[in-house]
């Protein structure tokens, strides 16, 4: 089928609707600058982005129970618009000194509008690609994934460089260049000709698996979600400090170049995970390729904690992020595999409140050591037990092989 097709634009605008919300991934970029300019500790500031994280999973749920009754243009096109909003209020925030106008701009109508963004492509792409469901669905999260890649290394520095490093009307232009591109994308979704039928929900449609094998594949979620997301808010910061315990001679903005630069690349590996992971489930079976992507996270944190060099850190870190995604690109396919195609939506949905959940647990984890002079090796342990158990409880869910 051509890539000009129906489901080819549903795709491509699923993929520019991720990577509009994606930009929320290059916070490290901030976290820096906004301590400096503004006096906030690492955890202060990073609950900017930790309580984005967690409107995104707890609308994100609701969204999924709403969306066969809704349509996905009707949630898409909110979840833009209150992205959008969100960039505008951090500024107005920064303009009042005000942490608590943050935490309701950027943190709770920014994380809505992620939320509500979130769902709309993942579930609505799924209809348009049956036969290929864990390769489209990793597709369209990619997106996200590389949405920091955009933000850290193109629309952030260029535009502080547009408005002479002013962190607010940076924040105000990203609300609207994000926000726009977003709304474009969200006109474009739509289910299937053949689908429109099924729009009107059933009462199984609209109810989340509730059950022994969703608990322990929330726990699974969380825990990689958990380790991955503990990299997104601080990697920038821990590369610096990295760089400077070495006795690197950089000044700030040579520093503040080298962690965006990881932003950039880490982000790439994340969106690459969410496709190859989910590619890879396609083959190997869901519940296995989770198994790997847990046990090779654990083993790559090990490795941080023990790694004195920017380079090697910067593979380990890009590695961690590769498999931070693939958890998203291979959960939804799961959740149709195990409980069915019609309740996706809502289960994936629900699922994703792991998310609200880690996206608190790991940076304030990571951000509560820092601030008490702790060595990162607190943060990976802390990671590496976590993994340990998530995997451990994988063997607790019944997996089929691929035909």
């Amino acid at each position: 089928m051509s890539p000009f097709s129906g489901r080819g634009v549903v795709l491509a605008a699923g993929v520019a609707l991720q990577a509009s919300l994606g930009s929320v991934y290059a916070w490290s970029y901030f976290q820096k600058p906004l301590m400096e300019a503004y006096g906030w500790s690492n955890a202060s500031t990073l609950w900017i982005f930790s309580l984005a994280i967690c409107f995104l999973g707890l609308s994100a749920a609701w969204a999924g129970t709403v969306l066969p009754r809704l349509g996905p243009r009707k949630l898409a096109v909110a979840g833009a618009l209150l992205y959008g909003a969100g960039w505008a209020l951090g500024s107005l925030a920064m303009r009042l000194h005000s942490l608590p106008l943050f935490y309701l701009g950027f943190g709770l109508f920014g994380g809505v509008g992620l939320g509500l963004g979130y769902v709309t492509p993942v579930a609505t792409v799924s209809r348009w690609f049956p036969e290929r469901k864990g390769l489209a669905t990793g597709a369209v999260v990619m997106g996200f994934g590389l949405g920091a890649l955009f933000m850290s290394k193109v629309l952030a520095p260029s535009l502080l460089g547009l408005t002479g490093g002013s962190l607010p009307d940076t924040f105000l232009y990203s609300g609207l260049v994000l926000g726009s591109i977003a709304l474009a994308a969200a006109t474009l979704m739509r289910i299937p000709p053949g689908a429109a039928a099924g729009s009107v929900p059933t009462p199984l449609a609209l109810r989340s698996p509730v059950d022994g094998r969703f608990a322990v594949l929330w726990f699974m979620f969380f825990a990689n979600i958990t380790a991955g997301i503990m990299f997104i808010g601080l990697q920038s910061p821990m590369l610096q400090d990295l760089l400077l315990r070495g006795g690197s001679t950089l000044d700030a903005v040579a520093l503040a170049a080298a962690g965006a630069s990881l932003v950039g690349a880490s982000s790439l590996f994340n969106g690459l995970g969410r496709i190859l992971w989910g590619a890879v489930s396609d083959r190997l079976g869901r519940i296995v390729t989770f198994r790997v992507i847990l046990g090779t996270l654990a083993l790559a944190l090990v490795a941080l904690v023990f790694v004195r060099s920017p380079l090697l850190f910067s593979a380990l870190v890009c590695y961690a992020l590769l498999c931070y995604g693939g958890g998203f690109g291979t959960m939804p396919s799961t959740i149709g595999e195990i409980f069915g195609q019609e309740r996706m939506a809502a289960g994936y949905g629900a699922m994703l409140t792991a998310w609200s959940a880690g996206g608190i647990a790991g940076p304030q984890l990571a951000a509560a050591f820092k601030d008490r002079g702790l060595p990162p090796g607190w943060t990976f342990a802390a990671a590496i037990a976590l993994l340990a158990l998530g995997m451990a409880s994988s063997f607790l869910v019944p997996w089929k092989r691929p035909a």
